[in-house]
């Protein structure tokens, strides 16, 4: 099929609902592969459709406002005569539903790196005022790169929102929280609640309440299910108290925050053993068994039937390190396993007991010896030089560390700080580490590989912003000061936008020209010398990357704008071949673009 709807061209059927249907589409005038959503424009006498309408439009309001690659994009929305319509990114994976439907398990590292992504989702979405209130494995992606993304904000909370109040009941039962029973105001804490019935049902297969509306909701107000623990020998005690705080009836009770449910949910997988396991994605898109549920508001007598009982705090858990009571339970019963192990191999005999010696005073500690600076560099290069999301680099010097760089918004800001802190405590490091806001794990993922966390002086091109620096608001001159490393090459140099779109700066020959070991590069015009534009609208952070290599990454220009998502697959095939047959290095930086202060 080549319909058109509007602008763009609907090729196939993804799938039907109850709703309507998603196709997917293509956008001619930039060359880019979509998602798109309809659903019939209802009669204006029928209320129940005209709230699922309203419903449809509040979904293109809340995930059109966000922007992070956990988060599947909304680019545009429309209406014709019969329809209305949402523009999406267009995701080449499954639900997670889908894959837990089939029987998959995740080995517990899987585990963890889902539940990563999708608090720095959760994390980004509710810094901007968004609480997407069905939190469910039909609503999480899995890209067939293996990433995460958070889909359908149908019923989404937005601040200074009145289209969804308190005393309406909305969501997916199984996943739902004690307030959203009981009509209360959703929040943030809610996300997380159902985060937790998920992170419950990815550990054990099985969800945390099962039956009918009724039976679920007072097994949610007024009972706790079995740990998991109790379900998959996998599970430790401390993955237990995790699930337990997140799940927790009380919504004060729970995780403050996402970005600590990650942080909490590592440090517990840290004590846990993790067999090698294995799972593979279909191609299948947009699968959803499981329905939302919208229930209208209920009288506040009734609400008042289900409110639990106060419950017991939840148990306080460490925020740094293992949790060393849970482990020394663990420990114990261990310990009690094996000494009854022993007894009934060797039988009761008492063994004599041995003799008594003098009290003697315990020698002091020995002094640990220091690491050699290979010893250190190694340390911190196993730590850190393959964190996700991350761009970083180290200096050395005597048994001191300094680490820059950017790193991820979100769970990956949150692993990067908690790997440092398991570094010895015999270094002394010194953290400089930028945040970077935006849709830019893949990318950083992409050039990561070909980055050395202890590079030499001069061997990575110099990259930095002049002028008015990274922050700059509407009009300002982007202005970029670059040189080659230090050795003779190419060099390629992006632009990074928050909208999803790379310009390509650097080269502007065709073919390209060799350049000599620490030369400048001249980029912009006569009247603006090394700028390449203005700041500008879409605002927000964004990222350059220069990448110098001792033979051309690309035999022809690309064009001067495209889309990230067709342009990250060339770029790692280029530098697959160029790291192949020379060498490669990688700067970044990232910059903030702003309104005019008082515009």
């Amino acid at each position: 099929m080549t319909e058109m709807l509007g602008k763009y061209e609907l090729r196939h059927v993804l799938g039907k609902g109850a709703m309507g249907t998603v196709y997917e589409g293509f956008d001619p005038i930039i060359a880019r592969r979509l998602a798109i959503k309809t659903v019939r424009l209802p009669s204006p006498d029928d209320l129940e459709a005209q709230d699922e309408l309203a419903r449809f439009k509040r979904e293109a309001q809340a995930a059109g406002r966000l922007s992070h690659p956990n988060i599947v994009g909304v680019f545009d929305y429309g209406e014709t005569a019969e329809i209305a319509y949402i523009v999406m990114e267009f995701v080449d994976g499954t639900t997670l539903k889908h894959v837990l439907d089939k029987g998959e398990r995740f080995p517990p590292a899987e585990i963890l790196r889902i539940m990563e992504m999708l608090m720095a989702g959760l994390q980004y979405s509710h810094e901007r005022g968004v609480v997407h209130r069905d939190i469910k494995p039909a609503n999480i992606m899995l890209t067939k790169t293996g990433e995460v993304k958070i889909a359908d904000f149908g019923i989404a909370r937005i601040e200074s929102s009145s289209m969804t109040q308190a005393g309406t009941m909305l969501g997916t039962p199984s996943y739902m929280s004690p307030e959203q029973f009981m009509g209360q105001t959703a929040d943030a804490r809610t996300d997380l609640y159902s985060a937790g019935v998920m992170l419950y049902q990815l550990l054990t297969g099985e969800k945390p309440f099962e039956g009918g509306l009724t039976a679920i909701m007072h097994k949610v107000l007024h009972t706790e299910p079995p740990p998991p623990s109790a379900l998959s020998f996998t599970v430790t005690p401390a993955v237990d108290a995790v699930v337990n705080r997140a799940m927790a009836k009380r919504p004060e009770d729970r995780f403050a925050s996402a970005t600590e449910f990650a942080q909490v949910l590592r440090q517990a997988f840290r004590a846990a053993p993790e067999p090698s396991a294995s799972f593979g994605l279909g191609a299948d898109v947009f699968a959803d068994g499981e329905a939302t549920m919208v229930a209208p508001r209920r009288p506040a007598e009734t609400a008042r039937e289900f409110i639990p009982p106060a419950a017991p705090p939840a148990p306080a858990l460490r925020k740094s390190g293992p949790n060393f009571a849970l482990i020394g339970g663990a420990a114990a019963l261990l310990l009690a396993v094996l000494a009854g192990g022993a007894y009934m191999l060797l039988g009761h005999h008492t063994a004599p007991a041995p003799p008594r010696q003098a009290a003697t005073s315990s020698p002091p500690p020995a002094t640990p010896t220091p690491l050699t600076p290979a010893q250190l560099a190694a340390n911190f290069t196993g730590t850190l030089g393959a964190l996700p999301c991350t761009l970083l680099s180290a200096r050395q010097s005597d048994s001191a560390v300094t680490v820059s760089g950017l790193a991820g918004a979100g769970a990956p800001q949150a692993a990067f700080t908690a790997a440092l802190q398991s570094l010895p405590d015999r270094a002394s490091v010194t953290d400089s580490v930028e945040t970077l806001d935006g849709p830019y794990c893949t990318t950083l993922d992409s050039v990561r590989p070909y980055t050395q966390l202890f590079a030499e002086p001069g061997s990575t091109p110099g990259l930095s912003m002049g002028g008015l620096g990274t922050t700059l608001h509407d009009g300002d001159l982007i202005i970029i000061n670059q040189t080659m490393p230090g050795f003779s090459g190419y060099l390629e140099t992006d632009y990074y936008s928050n909208d999803g779109t790379v310009l390509h700066v650097f080269p502007t020959a065709n073919p390209p020209h060799e350049l000599a070991a620490g030369a400048p590069i001249s980029l912009g015009d006569k009247s603006h010398p090394n700028a390449i534009g203005e700041a500008g609208a879409p605002y927000g952070a964004d990222l350059i990357i220069s990448i110098a290599s001792s033979q051309p990454l690309f035999t022809a220009l690309r064009p001067q704008d495209e889309n990230v998502s067709d342009y990250l697959p060339a770029l790692r095939t280029a530098l697959q071949n160029a790291a192949a047959n020379g060498r490669i290095s990688v700067s970044a930086l990232a910059l903030v673009t702003l309104p005019k202060p008082g515009g």
